[in-house]
């Protein structure tokens, strides 16, 4: 299938603000370049932490109970991020007393909307108590 003149031309101006965006960019990068500081050393060139330097080297080994927090947020944020279009769709579901169509002609209303965001939570719960009864939240 071959795209045609009509189909390209909404992406047209995605693709014009693309490429100037990477012109600005460059061109950015090169006049800092030109015209910036050239001054090199050995305090100069030392890596540093919000301006104070490095207490202990970048190799040192981190308790696993850092990382295992750091997943659990992670894992719970982004599946909080996923109840906002639920809300939206539930909530035009309601006030409009609509159904969603699904697939083979089925209809879904606000029930089964608000069933599968139960049920959503409900796993989300689940991986909670689990993670609370393995210990990952016990910093002793």
């Amino acid at each position: 299938m071959v795209m045609g003149l009509a189909t390209i031309e909404p992406f047209a101006a995605i693709g014009v603000l693309i490429v100037v965006v990477s012109v600005v960019a460059l061109v950015i990068l090169a006049v800092a370049h030109l015209i910036g500081p050239k001054r090199h050393g050995a305090i100069k060139d030392s890596p540093y932490e919000s301006g104070m330097p490095l207490a202990a080297g970048h190799d040192r080994r981190l308790h696993i109970r850092f990382y295992v927090v750091a997943l659990l947020f992670l894992l719970f944020d982004v599946e909080i991020i996923f109840l906002w279009p639920w809300a939206v769709a539930f909530y035009q579901t309601a006030m409009n007393h609509a159904t969603i169509p699904m697939e083979q002609g089925m209809q879904a209303g606000a029930g089964f909307l608000l069933a599968g965001m139960g049920l959503f939570m409900a796993l989300l719960l689940f991986g909670l108590l689990y993670e609370w009864k393995k210990g990952a939240f016990r910093w002793d």
